[in-house]
């Protein structure tokens, strides 16, 4: 992939073998059939995988069973730790954890990251994502076979305030749903067929708006819950339960002013990674699908309809960002808890 601005460029991902230590299919509750691959290797504090990188910006691709940050598991890996591991001169020392970190990924979901490496730089990110100017798209491997070839979701999703699962999101009209929002998902058909035996379809997810959970939420309520999600989709049995939850971010794209950062991650479900998943019939070749997202207009709340990754009049220049008041400050926070994924308890 070409990078855009300046000095920045593309890392393709190498994928390695697995390691002595490495948690195999036994280890994991799955059946033995399912044999050990090289997307089944846990992180490791050395296993850092970085997609993008610039003097500005690096888009990592996340390990799926890596929380972001941590301030109360001393012991425990994240990728902050990683990150520090790997470019110690890079930790900022006025920060919270070291790093600014664009946006966020749910312990479970794994793929592309965005950290700004300073302040400047991540304010134009910032101003992306609150102006929604930022696109993203998804990989999920989902229970079912999705019938329709491309559809998109709107179930408004707010807060499940119902005893005991007050951690999680809904949709608007089930028990319990709390103050919800209007939200969009474009899905489209990638491959029909079978993980660990049972139907299950390989989908593109498109949020256009981005409530916490929105995917897994939206992909629950078509009855198609996301393979691994055992908060919105129970497996049929333990023995169909695989090793993490199948949803990888995929592609990102952040149109600042300085830069268009820009990083495709690598498919992490195919069957030469994970045996379990076994395509039989495929709908939709994600190569197009690919070209298709590169080739797209960035989102524009002008409706000037910028080419694609064009540089935006919009934001101000890198390092002469405006202060923010109190009321702006409070209005972003809001919509940045909108935005963000939390991770699962």
């Amino acid at each position: 992939m070409q990078a855009h601005g300046g000095s920045a460029h593309c890392l393709r991902c190498t994928v390695r073998g697995c390691r002595p230590g490495a948690r195999h299919p036994q280890s994991l509750g799955l059946t033995p059939t399912c044999e050990a691959a090289p997307s089944m290797e846990p992180g490791s504090v050395e296993n850092l995988s970085i997609v993008y990188r610039s003097s500005d910006f690096l888009v990592v691709n996340k390990h799926w069973d890596l929380r972001i940050d941590s301030k109360t598991w001393r012991e425990t890996l994240t990728l902050q730790k990683q990150l520090r591991h790997r470019f110690p001169e890079l930790a900022d020392p006025d920060t919270c954890y070291g790093f600014r970190f664009c946006h966020q990924l749910d312990f479970s979901t794994s793929g592309a990251l965005c950290v700004a490496l300073n302040k400047a730089a991540a304010g134009s990110a910032y101003r992306c994502f609150k102006e929604r100017r930022v696109t993203k798209a998804y990989l999920a491997l989902v229970r079912g076979h999705v019938q329709e070839s491309q559809m998109t979701i709107s179930h408004a999703i707010g807060k499940n305030n119902t005893e005991g699962r007050t951690h999680t999101m809904c949709i608007e009209g089930t028990q319990g749903c709390e103050n919800p929002k209007p939200s969009l998902t474009e899905l489209v058909v990638l491959e029909h067929g079978l993980y660990a035996g049972s139907p299950a379809s390989k989908v593109l997810l498109k949020p256009l708006t981005g409530r916490t959970h929105q995917l897994r939420v939206h992909c629950s309520a078509l009855g198609h819950p996301i393979v691994g999600d055992l908060t919105y989709g129970q497996a049929e049995g333990q023995e169909d339960q695989p090793f993490r939850m199948m949803l990888h971010a995929f592609y990102l794209r952040i149109p600042t002013q300085a830069e268009c950062v820009e990083a495709c991650t690598p498919d992490p479900f195919l069957p030469t990674l994970d045996v379990c998943w076994s395509p039989h019939t495929l709908l939709q070749p994600l190569d197009q699908l690919v070209q298709a997202l590169r080739a797209a207009c960035d989102p524009d709340p002008m409706d000037s309809s910028p080419g694609p990754c064009s540089p935006s009049t919009l934001l101000p220049e890198p390092g002469q960002l405006p202060p923010e008041t109190e009321a702006q400050r409070a209005s972003c926070l809001q919509w940045l808890s909108e935005w963000t994924l939390e991770p699962d308890n």
